[in-house]
């Protein structure tokens, strides 16, 4: 059997139909979104497939024909007009500076002078481009294209810097020209994974179509079930043999680590291409997202707002808390939606409200991964991610006072990052390492009679466990007790194991616990108690 070829990197329509790679066809809403908007703005998640969006409309104004030849596209198209298209990409470098940004821009500018021609009086950005779009439709006879793909690419860069402000200027100098060529211009399509605000960078251009939580278009960049069933089954099914596991099973493990993202309420959910088809391409689960760059963008909102780890996810909020410009954000949470850390999960209808989350455990692990710097030294974010994994092989292997032991002497031995002596902070540390057990973890769960701060799951056990800051671990068993914690997971058919833990903010560890099983407990290897077991910091 000929082995499939995955675009891997690879962002060029042209080159993935050329070379028979794999292609998930969109073109049906290329087409329709062509035919109906002038002005559209779409933000997605970085390698969500932006680029090769901008690519195809590329591709399709070019008058292409060729390339589309058995694509939905071509039963939708009878006229195939060759248009002028301008497309620049301001993703393809790094910017520390907007003099840096000026320059780049005037690089890609040139590639078109050198085409359409230039006059010596055109010196600014916005007079070369307006000059440009002029004599392309002099030469040509017909409208431009105008393509930007990562147009807030320079202000990620420095968005915690004084660079911001002056990098902002030029953007909106070089954009200018999009609503004064107003009669001159077919189609402006640009991509981003931010929103800024219309007015700081776009501030002439008032009919700008927003398409990002549009439901017409939720399912333009990103791959569906239905999709990867229907046109990528064959890869599925290479899969499932490499791995000796059924279609379904295959299908179902895609599923938790890269589905999940949803753009727009009571929307289908969407794979992260660039992940899902690395990994069918592997034959492999892998964490390819945060494989492909350190999320500093991330750690620079983060350290902007300061809000603690469990404030992060998990919450209820209006469309105009997460869905606003990012620079007039007074949370990190427009950035964590836009750029794909969080994603809707459900939406009432009659609150009108969306409760936003983690999409998958690829997302999920590597966000708290991510974190851990943010809390820790360097020493203590190298070793957090053995430190969780030697936990988890406490837990489970059913033995909770050696995972808690294990917690125990890695906060005693990790300083903290400098600037965070804070009790609140001791709880976050927390909170992200039993975040870093993934799946198999719930924080600040509800019942009927408030929180389980965390619960834990097992094949044969459900971990019920209060924790208290300087207090005590009698305490923190009460509370399990009088809130009636356990009943809540009783019908899991699980053993349930209730677990005090005291947090003391002097010794910036554990400094005890308190493990209660059922009578009926049952290990294959001996405990040191049946009922109930009390740990202290002496080790």
């Amino acid at each position: 059997m000929k082995r499939l070829i995955y675009p891997i990197g690879v962002q060029e329509f042209s080159e993935i139909i050329t070379k028979g790679m794999v292609y998930v066809d969109k073109t049906r809403l290329v087409h329709e979104l062509a035919r109906h908007s002038k002005y559209v703005f779409l933000n997605r998640p970085r390698r969500f497939g932006k680029s090769l969006l901008v690519s195809t409309f590329e591709s399709y104004f070019r008058g292409e024909r060729e390339l589309f030849r058995g694509l939905e596209l071509s039963k939708l198209e009878k006229d195939w007009a060759q248009y002028p298209v301008l497309r620049f990409d301001l993703g393809r470098a790094h910017y520390g500076s907007a003099e840096q940004l000026r320059n780049e821009i005037s690089l890609m500018l040139l590639d078109y002078e050198q085409v359409y021609g230039v006059r010596e009086a055109e010196t600014e950005l916005n007079q070369r481009l307006t000059g440009i779009i002029r004599r392309a439709f002099e030469k040509t006879g017909r409208q431009v294209v105008v393509l930007i793909d990562e147009y807030d690419s320079p202000l990620l860069d420095v968005v915690d810097s004084q660079a911001f402000s002056a990098m902002q200027d030029v953007l909106r100098n070089f954009y200018s020209p999009l609503k004064s060529c107003d009669r001159l211009l077919r189609f402006v399509f640009i991509t981003g994974i931010t929103k800024f605000s219309q007015v700081s960078i776009f501030s002439e251009l008032n009919n700008l179509k927003i398409i990002g939580m549009n439901p017409d278009y939720h399912d333009i960049c990103g791959i569906t079930d239905k999709e990867l069933r229907e046109q990528l089954g064959e890869g599925v099914q290479t899969f499932a043999e490499s791995n000796g596991i059924s279609v379904e099973e295959t299908l179902a493990r895609l599923r938790s680590n890269y589905d999940g993202y949803h753009f727009c309420q009571n929307s289908d959910g969407l794979y992260n291409p660039f992940s899902l088809l690395s990994a069918l391409d592997d034959r492999a689960i892998n964490a390819y997202w945060f494989s492909t760059g350190t999320p500093t963008a991330l750690t620079k909102m983060l350290r902007r707002f300061s809000v603690p780890a469990d404030r992060l996810v998990g919450k209820w909020l209006a469309s105009s808390r997460f869905n606003a410009p990012t620079q007039e954000a007074t949370s990190p949470t427009p950035f964590l939606f836009q750029s794909g850390y969080l994603t809707i999960k459900e939406y009432d209808a009659e609150k009108d409200l969306y409760f936003l989350d983690l999409p998958n455990r690829e997302v999920s692990v590597g966000f708290w991964d991510a974190l851990v710097p943010f809390y820790l030294n360097a020493e203590g974010s190298e070793e957090a991610p053995t430190a969780a994994a030697n936990i988890w092989g406490r837990i489970a292997a059913d033995d909770m006072d050696g995972a808690l032991r294990c917690i125990q002497e890695f906060l005693e031995t990790i300083p903290y990052a400098r600037g965070t002596n804070t009790e609140g902070h001791y709880q976050t540390v927390l909170y992200v390492i039993f975040k870093l057990l993934g799946k198999f973890a719930d924080l600040e769960v509800r019942t009927a009679r408030g929180r389980v701060d965390v619960v834990i799951y097992t094949a044969k056990n459900v971990y019920v466990i209060e924790v208290k800051l300087d207090g005590s671990v009698e305490e923190a068993m009460a509370q399990i007790e009088e809130k009636g914690y356990a009943g809540r997971f009783a019908l899991l058919g699980r053993n349930i194991v209730k677990v005090g833990v005291n947090f003391s903010s002097e010794k910036r560890t554990i400094d005890g616990w308190m493990v209660e099983r059922p009578v009926s407990w049952e290990v294959e290897a001996p405990i040191s108690s049946p009922s109930a077991a009390k740990g202290d910091s002496t080790l």
